[in-house]
């Protein structure tokens, strides 16, 4: 069992907010936290507008892959955070839920995509210094 929190981002077809900010938490908390996502009926691939919205702030994603929602996916994680998009995680004791209230990228172009990510990118610094504090020298 891991000391480091883990986080799983849940968005019905993982396949934009959820999956930015998978890429987000990673980036910027490094191997600090653990990042998992999912969706209850994960699209087909990943948002093209999402994946050319992180590339520009130098971030990959073009590789990743929705992912089925698992409830050991949930039982794994210590925060659970739903991305506005109504789709629900099984509760247990002990964990987090959050649910961030963010507009679907689902058919917008790039230019309707910048705001979501960056929107994500203040929630996952906020999200860092809470779980995952950069150690003190």
């Amino acid at each position: 069992m891991s000391d480091k929190p883990s986080v799983l981002f849940v968005c019905v077809h993982n396949a934009g907010r959820s999956q930015m900010a998978a890429a987000w938490l990673t980036h910027l908390a490094g191997d600090r936290v653990e990042v998992r996502s999912a969706g209850s009926n994960p699209g087909a691939g990943v948002n093209p507008a999402a994946v050319e919205a992180m590339a520009e702030v130098g971030i990959d994603i073009s590789a990743e892959v929705p992912k089925m929602l698992t409830v050991d996916a949930v039982k794994e994680s210590d925060v659970c955070i739903t991305m506005g998009c109504g789709d629900t995680c099984p509760v247990f004791p002990g964990k987090r839920y959050l649910d961030w209230q963010l507009e679907d990228p689902a058919g917008q172009g790039v230019e309707a995509v910048r705001p979501i990510r960056d929107e994500i990118k203040v929630l996952i610094e906020g999200l860092i210094k809470e779980i995952a504090p950069e150690p003190t020298a």
